[in-house]
């Protein structure tokens, strides 16, 4: 497929609707040469295969940080017709709503390199993680209704959080529209315990320090410097958003036949936009949505609360407030203009991150490697539905991971950066290693000079808790 590609310049490239018979539209891709070189044919393939879905709109997209995922890469975009499209839980992820809050500090680096171990410990033992774990936090199905249904809202109702971190949430931490009678009871069993978690495989928590300031003037809007400390978390909605994409996945499989869409892979399963099993879907994934940012919420003010624990401070004297708090793997209903027009699209976005204009969009590297706050830009809106990556992206999978890697030695090569990493197995830290991902440096030189976000600051751990 790479053979096929047309170079539109130095970090566009364009795999034209000629390509592959039923391609519906255009494709392009956002990578310099290092990422392109790097880029497995079959994620391209992937790409296409989107292409040839109903009321598809031009172009489908594949950022930089893209690699082989169920149906539509991770790291890619697909925008349909509000009226001819289709929806589709294969093209969301499984992972609804996983995603990045981000806290800064007006602490410094010495402040806690000296306390690190036990802010680590501490920070191990206030957030539950691992496969399977379960939280300090128990809800009823009224309770977990009202997750469902208000998300953040809920959390600061019931003292998780603070209104300021609704309004410095994408949605203000809340898609309306869910509808928990959408949602299977077994989706509900799974994620009644969870709520509050971390959960495994690429979510953590990563205590950081701002290593570079590239945008002055929004590094500042945003409060942050060079020498601060940040906090990063990343995960999404357990198993409880894992259950519905499943369901979901059962369902739009029935769908594509009742309704006669032709797929190209039977995983781009969907509904047209406008059937019931298009509306439930949206309706069910909301609530994952909603789920999965009072989960960030409810662990961001447990993070608050070690540091309090570890430093003998509030956190409010610590300045421990949400720079921004956003969602990758979500369908949104959005407002674009296409040939001109404006006119209403849903768009997927699967691995890949919302990009709007003067909007953080917040950029996670690889367990070791640095993490980047960027900005979004009218370009994006133009180029990509508002769209940028949202990490560095797997260069193998985690079995090769794991059979190339061994944990105890990535923690100590982490030990000797001066990171200090704690994790529920040695088999996460080699799953995670740094070199199963892409260089996330060259990741974003991609976006950057394409014009589709703009680097603010570039974070580096000091100390990380993975799941």
């Amino acid at each position: 497929m790479k053979e096929k590609l047309q170079r539109i310049n130095d970090y566009e490239w364009l795999v034209p609707k000629t390509a592959r018979e039923g391609m519906r539209v255009d494709a392009k891709i956002f990578a310099n040469q290092a990422v392109m070189d790097a880029m497995e044919d079959e994620a391209i393939h992937q790409l296409t295969n989107v292409a040839m879905l109903p009321g598809v709109v031009e172009p489908v997209c594949a950022m930089p940080d893209a690699h082989i995922g169920y149906g539509l890469p991770m790291g890619a975009v697909g925008a349909f017709d509000d009226q001819d499209g289709v929806i589709s839980s294969g093209c969301t992820g499984f992972d609804i709503n996983c995603g990045i809050n981000m806290l800064r500090t007006n602490l410094k680096p010495n402040d806690v390199q000296e306390k690190m171990r036990d802010l680590i410990a501490e920070l191990f033992r206030k957030v539950p993680c691992g496969v399977g774990s379960k939280g300090a936090l128990r809800v009823d199905n009224n309770q977990l209704e009202r997750v469902m249904t208000d998300g953040c809202r809920w959390c600061v109702k019931n003292g998780y959080g603070v209104e300021e971190d609704i309004k410095n949430t994408e949605e203000n931490g809340c898609m309306e529209g869910a509808d928990p009678s959408k949602v299977s009871d077994m989706a509900k069993q799974r994620g009644r315990p969870q709520l509050g978690t971390l959960g495994a495989g690429n979510h953590f928590l990563e205590v950081q320090r701002v290593s570079d300031i590239f945008d002055d003037a929004t590094a500042k809007k945003y409060k942050l410097e060079k020498d601060q400390v940040t906090v990063m978390l990343h995960c999404g909605s357990r198993g409880f958003g894992h259950e519905i994409a499943s369901d979901y996945l059962r369902i739009h499989e029935k769908a594509a036949e009742k309704y006669g869409i032709k797929l190209p892979d039977k995983q781009l399963v969907c509904a047209p936009v406008n059937s019931k099993e298009g509306q439930d879907y949206f309706a069910a994934m909301k609530c994952a949505v909603n789920y999965a940012f009072a989960n960030r919420l409810v662990m961001t003010q447990w993070i608050r609360e070690a540091f309090q624990n570890v430093f003998k401070k509030s956190w409010e004297e610590m300045d421990m407030h949400t720079i921004y708090a956003i969602a990758h793997n979500i369908c949104k209903y959005e407002e674009h203009i296409v040939d001109g027009k404006k006119k209403k699209l849903y768009v997927h976005r699967k691995g890949a991150t919302r990009s709007f204009p003067d909007t953080p969009a917040l950029i996670a590297g690889s367990m070791g490697t640095a993490s980047y706050i960027l900005h979004g830009t009218e370009l994006a809106m133009q180029k990509s539905f508002g769209s940028t990556c949202h990490g560095a992206g797997r260069a193998m999978s985690r079995n090769a991971a794991i059979d190339q890697f061994r944990g105890e030695q990535i923690k100590r090569e982490l030990l000797d950066k001066g990171i200090i990493a704690r994790a529920t197995s040695a088999e996460v830290l080699a799953e995670e290693a740094p070199k199963a991902y892409k260089d996330i440096e060259a990741v974003i030189d991609s976006v950057h000079k394409a014009g589709i976000s703009i680097k603010v600051a570039r974070m580096v751990p000091l100390g990380v808790v993975k799941g």
